[in-house]
């Protein structure tokens, strides 16, 4: 299972979201607050929603099921399929 910690997320600066004037109202639970225009995301909530995710690959992985993983960026294209392989 993920083993999820809150520095790394932030070092990682997961925590920094969209504009605020180009957000999606579905977020709201997710965001912690707004700083100059950005909304920072609860690193908590993030942290558990991962370990849910992990929890739900792990038994999809184990049923035999394939996983499809996608970057919506191309810097992360490289990151996600190394990831993706080593699992």
């Amino acid at each position: 299972m993920a083993n999820v910690n809150i520095k790394e997320l932030l070092d990682s600066g997961v925590h920094f979201g969209h504009l605020t004037r180009k957000w999606d109202p579905n977020m709201a639970p997710y965001i912690y607050t707004e700083r100059n225009g950005v909304h920072i995301i609860d690193l908590y909530k993030t942290a558990a929603k991962i370990e849910e995710t992990a929890a739900a690959l792990e038994k999809i992985a184990n049923s035999g099921r394939k996983i499809l993983f996608v970057a919506t960026k191309k810097q992360a294209k490289d990151i996600v399929a190394e990831k993706a392989k080593s699992m």
